[in-house]
């Protein structure tokens, strides 16, 4: 472990392919989609809610420092290393005293931005240089039809909303084309309505539609009623959110890391979680890490989106080359990962990735690590480039990652758990 000691506070990261099987175990960390939404859920409820085996990272202080502002006192208790968050609700949310400054966590600006209708009040909603260019517009333009004042920015954070404590109608249509953390939102808040609320999608198309059921199953534990009414329309009764003692699943999407990397490697790692136990979408993606070296010749990463970047870097090692269809959402995440993937893939081998329209198209080489050249790889600030593209240095000599501590917005003991299965990391 001691090579990762200095690793994220240092300004790049070698890493050294390890030559051998990467065996061990390694227990990803908690759920951060399921983290926020509990939190929230918790922050909305009234009496003291305990969430167990939550993720503490980046985007997840961010919503806990959030709700802090709102009035709701949230306590973070470390033991060996699991974090539990204890949170004592009122059912209401205060006006915070200024801004609410979200960093570039994407699920605490689209929740607080809905939940921010609920406060008596006006609540401001900012971000860092990244999330003042992703989109928000068709959640406040659903926000705008619910009767709640919600001014943006050309469609992008930061965001204003003066809050009454309610909506002022009790139907909306959204758009769920971009992001279905809209609907997620939505539905969180419109529980706390003093009226039954009706959330409907606008047409089929909705990014991810697996983490609107993982929104929900996380309601339902909080107390909320929800009919469904059919696959696109949801009918919200008034109950509000009750206190509870809660468990977070280990996150998917962390997992594909070290699933790919046990692949790549020929190892064993022990997860101590097995894929069959996780509802997260991503968790989907253990059935195509598995077929490598012969990943399919087409893969829709439409609701598997956090985990293409992995499949990404897995399949430049595959036999075949492999195209991700149905991942145009991607280009407004953290960043532009369609892009960054096909760059930095070509950074390592000129050609070996390419972007055609909205799809990525990686060539594959079993042999890569002999055509390979010593790449420094742009993340972005984006944390699953990071730790994607980590994964092409346990096979390609000369892979150095810039900003590694870009991955604490999910996974702050990423490069941790690296060293922790015998991979040598020499900070630079």
């Amino acid at each position: 472990m001691e090579s990762s000691r200095d690793v994220a506070n240092a300004p790049a990261v070698a890493i050294v392919p390890p030559g051998r099987p990467l065996v061990g175990r390694v227990v990803p960390p908690g759920s951060k989609s399921i983290t926020n939404r509990a939190l929230l859920l918790a922050g909305l409820a009234r009496g003291e809610s305990v969430l167990r085996n939550a993720l503490a990272s980046d985007d997840t202080g961010h919503m806990a420092q959030a709700l802090r502002r709102m009035g709701v006192p949230v306590r973070q208790d470390e033991d060996d290393g699991a974090t539990t968050f204890v949170v004592s609700g009122t059912g209401r949310l205060a006006p915070p005293d200024g801004p609410l400054l979200l960093g570039n966590a994407g699920t605490a600006m689209r929740f607080l931005t809905a939940a921010a209708a609920l406060v008596d009040g006006t609540v401001v909603l900012d971000g860092d240089a990244h999330m003042r260019k992703r989109p928000i517009g068709p959640l406040t333009a659903a926000l705008g039809a619910l009767g709640v004042e919600a001014r943006d920015t050309e469609g992008r954070p930061p965001v204003t909303v003066r809050g009454r404590g309610a909506f002022g109608a009790s139907a909306v249509t959204i758009d769920a084309g971009l992001s279905s953390q809209y609907v997620s939102a939505l539905l969180m808040a419109a529980a706390c309505n003093d009226r039954p609320v009706t959330v409907a999608l606008a047409g089929a198309a909705i990014g991810a539609r697996g983490y609107v059921d993982l929104t929900l199953a996380a309601m339902r534990a909080f107390g909320a009623q929800v009919l469904q009414e059919d696959v696109g329309r949801w009918r919200l009764s008034p109950t509000g959110y009750r206190a509870c003692a809660y468990r977070v699943e280990p996150d998917a999407s962390a997992a594909t890391y070290l699933w790919a990397a046990e692949q790549l490697t020929g190892g064993a790692i022990d997860l101590g979680v097995a894929p069959a136990d996780m509802t997260q979408p991503d968790a989907a993606a253990h059935d195509l890490i598995a077929r490598f070296p012969r990943l399919p010749e087409t893969i829709d990463g439409s609701q598997i989106q956090d985990a293409v970047p992995t499949l990404a870097a897995l399949a430049a090692f595959n036999e075949t080359p492999v195209r991700f269809v149905g991942i145009a959402n991607l280009r407004v995440k953290e960043c532009d990962r369609i892009r960054a993937m096909a760059t930095e893939l070509a950074r390592v081998r000129p050609g070996l990735a390419r972007e055609e329209g909205d799809d990525l198209v990686v060539a594959g080489d079993p042999d890569l690590a002999a055509t390979a050249r010593p790449a420094r790889i742009e993340t972005y600030a984006d944390h699953r480039i990071a730790m994607s593209m980590a994964l092409v240095g346990l096979r390609v000599p000369g892979v150095t990652i810039l900003d590694p501590a870009c991955t604490a917005k999910t996974y702050p003991r990423y490069w941790r758990d690296l060293a922790r299965l015998g991979v040598v990391l020499r900070p630079e």
